[in-house]
């Protein structure tokens, strides 16, 4: 079963892997990457933004058997808050969440971040452009030396797109291996979130967290030159949907959710009818009489034509019941356990299903399979 759905996924074209940022939200990547990885799916090309691109660099730079290791270690080096981890956990969660919370901003995590004590003095101190943060990234620049190999990404192998953000031009920058040496530098850079973290400067610009500007590195999948025909697996941590907040808590989580799912579904609707569009394109040039063809301005005018088709699955994060708005920082044991299961549960669901097996319109060039907790959503045409 496991070779059989590998072959046919190598029908519908490269597989890809698009990881939004969201902290200890991305255990369920690992899931995620976990179900697919045991199906014989390894991905062609792996995108992400903060903690997306953290998982994202682990996936490229190691060999295949080594990948699930890998992430499994990194995951375990930044767990936190195993003092709050008791029986009572399940009655005092509301109790136990800010106390977890806090312990982590008064001393980091272990192997990714450690307090800035002249940042905490007064938000005036002079730090300098690379050093102005409340914490400091050093430990998460030794994590990702010891679990992931740079060269191994910058052979090819596996291609890997990280997106940061220009501090000064405030533009989207996606760093990919396929045109340029990666090295540690541009994964901090996609997870450097301000304040808390400092920018990283690459070649003379400073760049800070991808999310801050787009969230949703799928883009880069739409836009890529020479687009090809693409399995999409956009696995997303922040859900645009949601209940009306009756509290401040409830509002505080509620507005992180919108802020960071970056408007996802206007981007997917637009993708779709750009795709749709190019098709048509497409078709209506092949209608033209045969001694026209040859036209300049009409090969000009095909040329905005594609007759690519890609297929994205787009797996929603499911929100944990003892959840609040700092979701983002709950490295415990527990969160990361159940997040990582519910995405292996929720890919496993959705391989079984194998929707794109499913008719579409031949028109279409991309087409959206939504997955919330494992259960396919079905998803209109734009």
């Amino acid at each position: 079963m496991t070779h059989s759905l590998k072959a046919e996924m190598a029908q519908y074209g490269q597989s890809v892997l698009v990881f939004q940022g969201g902290g200890a939200l991305g255990a369920y990547q690992v899931g995620v990457y976990q179900a697919l990885h045991e199906a014989g799916i390894e991905p062609d090309w792996v995108i992400g933004t903060s903690i997306g691109a953290i998982n994202a660099s682990i996936i490229a730079g190691n060999a295949p058997g080594d990948r699930l290791d890998r992430l499994t270690e990194f995951w375990k080096r930044v767990e936190h808050g195993h003092i709050f981890e008791t029986p009572a956990q399940d009655l005092f969660g509301s109790l136990f969440n800010p106390m977890r919370t806090m312990s982590a901003i008064m001393g980091g995590i272990p192997s990714f971040f450690t307090p800035n004590p002249l940042a905490f003095l007064s938000p005036h101190v002079p730090l300098g452009s690379e050093g102005a943060g409340y914490y400091s990234t050093d430990p998460l620049r030794k994590t990702l030396v010891d679990l992931t190999d740079f060269n191994l990404i910058n052979r090819g192998d596996t291609r890997l797109t990280v997106g940061a953000a220009n501090v000064r031009t405030s533009e989207m920058r996606y760093f990919d291996s396929r045109d340029m040496p990666l090295d540690p530098r541009h994964v901090l850079a996609s997870g450097a979130l301000p304040p808390a973290f400092p920018a990283v400067r690459i070649d003379g610009e400073l760049y800070w967290d991808g999310g801050i500007v787009s969230n949703t590195p799928v883009e880069a999948v739409f836009d890529d030159t020479q687009r090809r025909d693409a399995m999409v697996f956009a696995v997303h941590l922040w859900n645009p949907h949601g209940g009306e907040p009756k509290s401040i808590w409830e509002v505080m989580n509620r507005q992180k959710d919108i802020q960071y799912s970056s408007r996802a579904n206007s981007h997917i609707a637009r993708q779709r009818q750009l795709h749709k569009l190019r098709h048509v394109i497409t078709q209506l040039a092949a209608m033209v009489p045969a001694g026209t063809q040859h036209d300049t301005d009409l090969d000009t005018l095909a040329g905005y034509g594609c007759v690519t088709k890609m297929h994205v699955i787009r797996l929603l994060a499911p929100a944990l019941d003892h959840e609040d708005h700092s979701k983002d920082v709950d490295f415990s044991p527990r969160g990361i356990r159940e997040r990582r299961e519910a995405g292996y549960r929720d890919t496993l669901a959705v391989l079984k299903e194998a929707p794109w097996r499913a008719d579409n319109d031949p028109l279409e060039g991309f087409i959206l399979h939504e997955a919330m907790g494992g259960d396919l959503v079905e998803v209109d045409g734009a």
